[in-house]
């Protein structure tokens, strides 16, 4: 059994104090990425790849924004469907953390699912 209170991943806000990502300066934000071997930052003249992987990334942090608190469902790598209200995701999405989280065995109040093992989601 969980230790109660259980202790609750929660994201940094970001540098407007609103949001939860990187400043729009960042390397990350203008198209490079650290995290990913031989990504690099956008400079002038480059391809628009980049630019263009930039702003996928945008919509998508923003969708994950939108998503807290949601009702969600996610299908695991084991073929178990689990229900839960979507909290949030580290910036690599390895980690998602989740409230009310339903599975088969009974409800957890609050909990970690690991990226690899989430094959999919809907809110």
């Amino acid at each position: 059994p969980l230790p109660l209170p259980v202790g609750i991943l929660r994201l940094p806000r970001g540098p407007d104090g609103s949001s939860r990502g990187f400043p729009p300066d960042s390397p990350r934000a203008l198209g490079g990425s650290p995290l990913i071997p031989g990504d690099s930052p956008l400079v002038p003249g480059d391809s628009p790849i980049p630019g263009a992987r930039a702003r996928l990334r945008e919509r998508f942090l923003r969708a994950l924004g939108a998503a807290r608190g949601r009702p969600s469902r996610f299908s695991l790598r084991s073929g178990i469907r689990v229900d839960a209200e979507f909290g949030a995701a580290d910036l690599e999405f390895r980690t998602l953390q989740v409230d009310s989280l339903r599975t088969p065995l009974g409800v957890e109040a609050a909990a970690l699912l690991r990226g690899g093992d989430v094959l999919g989601f809907s809110f």
